[in-house]
């Protein structure tokens, strides 16, 4: 679909909600979840899309929405969802615009955004809750709170992991459990620990080494599954994953929208990776595209808004089924 010139606006907003409690990782914490959201307006239509820019990729707040007010002039003259994929790189800048046309694109068509896409309609996913790192007894008494849910996702950070998950572990003794070195191990460490976590009944471990940094990964043995993160953004980093990683983690903001995360889903299935679908700290606005992502995928981590203090309204639902899908108010 392209947007009639003239009649297509993008505004540029940074909005920023609070952390309940706050959220650490190895990089360090947080206590705001800190989002650029892009709004289209075209007549009496509006679409909305939510990006989250990510230090660890050399984003800011200023540069993405520097990057976002720098496409004014082409949705004005009619972008639309095709040529957004090569007038800009992936990241999370291109994800706010690319979210914002599939909105738009459905209010204006009166459907869903899963009929446009061709998918079927989404069904409520479970999700993992995030522990973020702390002291053993701290992650302990966390696990202890949210042992009753489907999943957990440790964050984990070099030394003293091994405490840290048998803490976990006594809290929560019958809850299945991932975790997440973000980057924070070595291979000896990995070697280490990976016998010991499945005994522990840890099902699978989130970039472990630094991207880039992960060759090792080639010719180790992988008694615990690795899944990748840093290392896996778009359909063209996927080659480099193979032999390496049992399973690909696809996140919108690094993919640069829904467009590439459906097709990245689907070549990393075809190729037989593990489909992981996960997010960065945001709104529920974030999690809206991602829950079509999300369909029949092994492990979803989905959980930005349950650790927020305050989400946007109107929110998705979250019950014991899990991420419901949005509401047309919401996105979509």
């Amino acid at each position: 679909m392209r947007l009639d010139t003239a009649e297509a606006t993008l505004d540029v907003a940074h909005e920023s909600f609070p952390v309940d409690g706050s959220f650490t990782i190895s990089r360090g914490a947080r206590k705001t979840a800190e989002v650029v959201v892009a709004t289209l307006r075209r007549g009496g239509h509006v679409g909305r899309g939510e990006c989250v820019p990510y230090a660890r990729y050399g984003e800011t707040i200023e540069g993405v929405m520097e990057a976002l007010r720098g496409m004014a002039g082409a949705v004005a003259d009619g972008l639309d969802r095709e040529a957004l994929q090569s007038a800009m790189p992936p990241g999370a800048a291109r994800n706010a615009l690319d979210c914002a046309l599939w909105d738009l694109e459905a209010k204006r068509a009166g459907k869903r955004v899963w009929e446009i896409a061709r998918r079927d309609p989404p069904a409520p996913v479970p999700t993992a809750f995030t522990i973020s790192l702390g002291p053993p007894e701290q992650m302990r008494r966390k696990a202890a709170r949210n042992a009753f849910r489907g999943l957990l996702k440790i964050k984990l950070g070099g030394e003293g992991d091994l405490a840290r998950i048998r803490a976990v572990r006594e809290g929560a003794p019958y809850a299945p459990i991932v975790v997440d070195a973000n980057e924070g191990w070595t291979p000896d460490t990995y070697a280490e620990l990976a016998p010991e976590l499945v005994a522990l009944g840890v099902l699978m471990v989130e970039q472990p080494f630094p991207a880039g940094a992960d060759e090792a990964l080639a010719t180790l043995e992988r008694p615990l599954p690795v899944c990748a993160d840093e290392s896996a953004h778009d359909c063209a980093s996927l080659e480099g994953l193979r032999g390496k990683y049992d399973m690909v983690n696809v996140k919108l903001d690094k993919t640069g929208g829904l467009t590439e995360a459906l097709k990245l889903r689907d070549a990393a299935e075809a190729a037989g990776f593990g489909l992981m679908v996960g997010c960065m700290l945001c709104s529920s606005l974030s999690i809206a595209p991602a829950l079509i992502v999300a369909q029949g995928a092994a492990v979803v981590d989905l959980d930005g808004p349950l650790l927020l203090a305050r989400d946007r309204e109107p929110g998705l639902l979250y019950d014991e089924a899990g991420a419901h899908p949005p509401s047309p108010e919401l996105w979509g």
